[in-house]
């Protein structure tokens, strides 16, 4: 297993964009924790806390498409960079003037989301112009995918550590500072100063004119819902249990779990169509979703129960990438990917905001119940648009010759954009 993933760190310019883009998307991973916390020191109630989460993850949502697109079509240094300053910038406003004065809040954590850099879309949009094989570039999604969740085990233990040492309002100053950085890092690298997206057809529409990608998105909008309300669970479990660490470890356990899951799965060859894998990979992880409507008063125990509950969290993200790139038009791989990071936002706004009012109405299951609801709708997503999805290539608008070029990302010596 070690073996293919340490051929792959070595390969030129992965180790460092794999860190830039990690400790980069470290204030978007760890925003609706540090929200949440910062609100209830501020003496907001859970319904304010989510609301504002939501409200964060909802400006997510619109900006990184958007973004994405002009990532596609400016390049990734004069997009990325200006876009995680100005985030940085207005959650710092938002960690100085608290949540008194309201209507300044909102707005700070509104500017925040919408700023967020596009830097998920971004890396996976490098992969195929770093690496030189097909066989690479799926391994280094699934890489990819394993990274994200060191970044969600890690997240919220620095979130929590920071509090402890400082403030609420010092973690949301530190990661962002970080985030920065990270930034920075990526943008400067040769393979990102050099990159660009490859030509694509004027259509209002974009990356949203393939059927196949926009069945993806339904179901991942409500993957995000439920990591978004347990997210929000986790706070009222622990506030439950009279230590508010505890809902650190239960969101590191999640991501410890997803990390592990996506060691296996980024070492195996796969076989057969991702799609249908790809339900599959859904079908499990919504299962591990129901043993947290238990909530035990064990707190090792529950912190067990959300170490299952990510196990296939990666695996299926690694997985939809790939079914990502076989369905997105020509010219559109960042904004197809940013797409996914939208559908998370508004997916994780939903579940913030609707576990909120859940916790208060019937305590800590209810929070999770909402998180097992929303993975048994993901799985019937996929299953309700299966012909959509076996279908890789079909956009409308788009010729035979384009198709084949976009589908040229699974083999040898692909470029999803030229160097310039």
């Amino acid at each position: 297993m070690a073996g293919g993933y340490l051929e792959l760190l070595r390969a030129r310019h992965v180790a460092r964009l794999l860190t830039g883009t990690l400790v980069g998307r470290l204030p978007n991973a760890t925003a609706p924790l540090a929200i949440v916390l910062f609100t209830r020191a501020e003496d907001g109630g859970y319904s304010l806390a989510g609301a504002l989460a939501a409200v964060y993850g909802l400006a997510t949502a619109v900006g990184q498409p958007l973004l994405g697109r002009l990532v596609d079509t400016r390049g990734q240094l004069r997009v990325i960079l200006p876009a995680a300053v100005v985030s940085a910038l207005a959650m710092a406003l938002f960690a100085l003037v608290g949540t008194g004065p309201l209507p300044v809040a909102v707005t700070a954590i509104l500017v925040a989301g919408v700023a967020t850099p596009p830097l998920e879309g971004g890396l996976r949009a490098l992969w195929p112009s770093v690496l030189d094989r097909g066989d690479r570039v799926h391994r280094a999604y699934a890489l990819d995918a394993v990274a994200q969740e060191v970044m969600f085990a890690a997240g919220p233990l620095a979130v929590m550590l920071l509090v402890a040492v400082r403030s609420e309002a010092a973690a949301l100053l530190v990661i962002n500072a970080l985030g920065v950085l990270g930034a920075l890092s990526v943008v400067v690298s040769r393979p990102s100063r050099r990159w660009r997206g490859a030509p694509r057809a004027a259509h209002w529409l974009g990356a949203l004119r393939s059927p196949g990608l926009l069945a993806l998105l339904g179901c991942f909008f409500f993957v995000g819902a439920a990591l978004g309300a347990i997210s929000v669970a986790a706070v009222a479990y622990a506030d439950t249990h009279g230590d508010e660490a505890v809902a650190g470890y239960l969101l590191s356990a999640l991501g410890v779990g997803a990390l592990t899951g996506g060691l296996w799965y980024g070492a195996r060859h796969w076989g057969g169509e991702p799609e249908r894998r790809l339900v599959f990979l859904v079908a499990a992880l919504a299962a591990g979703y129901l043993p947290l409507l238990s909530t035990p008063g064990s707190v090792p125990v529950m912190t067990l129960l959300a170490g299952v509950s990510g196990l296939f969290l990666a695996p299926a993200l690694a997985c939809a990438f790939v079914v990502i790139d076989r369905h997105a038009p020509v010219g559109t791989v960042t904004e197809a990917f940013s797409w996914l990071v939208t559908t998370f936002g508004v997916g994780a706004a939903a579940g913030t905001a609707a576990v909120g009012p859940a916790v208060e109405w019937g305590r800590d299951p209810a929070g999770f119940a909402v998180a097992g609801v929303a993975g048994g709708l993901a799985l019937l997503v996929l299953i309700a648009t299966r012909r959509v999805l076996a279908a890789p290539g079909h956009v409308p608008g788009e010729g035979p010759e384009s198709r084949n070029d976009r589908n040229a990302a699974l083999e040898p010596g692909f470029r999803t954009g030229h160097q310039a």
